[in-house]
């Protein structure tokens, strides 16, 4: 399979449109469109459907489109490591990260950096608003389930998922009843859908405490306040200590964390040594490697 071609429509795809493609990285778009048609020949099917307006992903495209596109960050990586391996990581990284892993994990992650990486004069912010990383001067960004964004690439390097908790003391609701729960954020009544061990269950919410961190909601549940929603890796250990009973999974709660930095740079040696510090870190990225990092 031809990487160039591959490479291209990954482009296309990621930025919804051969023009904007082209805007976005200075190719031609008679070049793109030429290399995706080359594509689909060698293929043997359409990858694209082609409206008088818009362009579409076929059933096809999608699928090759999210097995490759991973693959191909993972190869421009290498490449760029490969590429400033003899120069030393050094100068000034700048990284903003979401509340909770800098709340739970990020301290540490520093300092294991910096030790290994002394020239290089590390700078974390902590916010979980979208950054605008060119205008705020960001080398990188960890965002939690990013929306798409054509001018950003990157990785997963970790996965979490939302459980249901609650103190031992709480019994839980019989039919229809609500009971009291610690929230973030908004405190309106909720209904929670849940998968537990004996099937599908609805548990509704009279929210008693709206904080907002993950840190202050989990402190509160753990004194009988109410039942939460929290990231297992967060409540791991209370769990298995029996500080918390596990009530069920949130349904479709996955969360995935994400290194992203833009497109049109290439990288750095600190951001390439960073991300390879993170792979390190979490070698598999789930959630007992996150509780056991933040355990240690």
């Amino acid at each position: 399979m031809d990487l160039v071609a591959l490479t291209d429509f990954n482009l296309v795809a990621r930025h919804g449109g051969f023009g904007k493609a082209a805007r976005a990285t200075g190719r031609p778009k008679a070049t793109l469109s030429r290399r995706v048609m080359e594509l689909e020949a060698a293929l043997e099917i359409r990858l694209f459907e082609r409206g008088a307006r818009n362009l579409k992903l076929t059933e096809e495209g999608r699928a090759l489109h999210k097995r490759t596109v991973a693959l191909l960050t993972e190869i421009d990586e290498t490449a760029a490591s490969i590429a400033s391996g003899a120069e030393k990581p050094r100068g000034r990284l700048r990284i903003s990260a979401p509340l909770l892993l800098s709340q739970t994990a990020m301290g540490k992650i520093a300092a294991g950096f910096a030790l290994k990486y002394p020239d290089v004069r590390l700078e974390i912010t902590t916010e979980d608003r979208s950054v605008d990383m060119i205008e705020e001067g960001y080398d990188l960004v960890i965002r939690v389930n990013p929306e798409p964004d054509e001018a950003l690439v990157g990785r997963i390097f970790l996965r979490d998922r939302l459980v249901v908790v609650a103190s031992p003391r709480l019994g839980r609701p019989v039919g229809a009843e609500s009971v009291q729960g610690v929230v973030r954020g908004a405190g309106n009544r909720q209904a929670w859908k849940l998968a537990t061990p004996d099937g599908p269950a609805t548990v509704v919410v009279e929210p008693i405490l709206a904080l907002s961190s993950m840190i202050m909601v989990r402190d509160a549940v753990r004194a009988g306040v109410g039942v939460a929603r929290l990231p297992v890796s967060l409540v791991s250990q209370d769990l298995a200590d029996g500080t918390l009973i596990f009530w069920g999974d949130i349904e479709k709660s996955d969360v995935a964390l994400w290194a992203l930095y833009p497109s049109r740079r290439l990288l750095s040696a600190r951001v390439s040594a960073f991300l390879e510090f993170l792979k390190e870190a979490f070698p598999n990225g789930t959630p007992d490697e996150l509780a056991a990092y933040v355990g240690k």
